[in-house]
C-alpha cells in the first residue's frame, strides 16, 4: 500500500529497530510508495513511511529492491557529495564511499551479502543513514 511521507525530523532522526518477519508488510507498503514516487526519489527508510525498522528500499536502474536489517560492512574511496531528501527541503553535505559491501536480508529474509558500487552505493548509504537516524 502505497504510504504518506514523513516530513518530521524529529521523527527522522530516532534509530530505527531491527526488523522480523512479522514486518513484512512494511517491506511490500516501502516498495509500493518507492514505486509510487519513483519520478524524483530513488531510495526510502521504513521511517520515511512512519515505521521505525531497519527496512530500505533501492531503485538501481529499471529494478526496486529492499533489503532487511542492512549493514554496511566495508567502504572504499571516500568522496564528498550533496544530496536532498523526499522528507526533508533542500540539499546537504555527506561523505559517500565509491564501493561499499553490505550484509542483509532480502525480501524473503534470506541472508545476502552485496557489493555496490556508484550510484547504487550512495543510494544505500542515504538510506542507512535514515535507519541510524541521521538525517541528510
Amino acid at each position: 500500500m502505497i504510504k504518506t511521507i514523513m516530513r518530521d525530523p524529529m521523527f527522522l532522526a530516532q534509530k530505527s529497530e531491527n526488523a522480523t518477519e512479522v514486518d513484512a508488510q512494511v517491506v511490500t507498503d516501502l516498495l509500493d510508495t518507492l514505486r509510487a514516487n519513483l519520478d524524483y526519489c530513488v531510495g526510502m527508510a521504513a521511517n520515511m513511511i512512519g515505521v521505525r525498522k531497519n527496512i530500505i528500499a533501492v531503485a538501481a536502474g529499471p529494478f526496486q529492491f529492499a533489503m532487511i536489517n542492512p549493514v554496511i560492512t566495508k567502504k572504499l574511496r571516500p568522496y564528498q557529495t550533496e544530496e536532498g531528501c523526499l522528507s526533508l527541503e533542500g540539499v546537504r553535505p555527506c561523505t559517500r564511499y565509491e564501493e561499499i559491501e553490505v550484509d542483509y536480508l532480502d525480501s524473503n529474509f534470506r541472508k545476502q551479502h552485496g557489493k555496490y558500487t556508484g550510484w547504487t552505493a550512495q543510494i544505500i548509504q542515504h538510506e542507512v543513514d535514515h535507519c541510524c537516524g541521521v538525517v541528510i
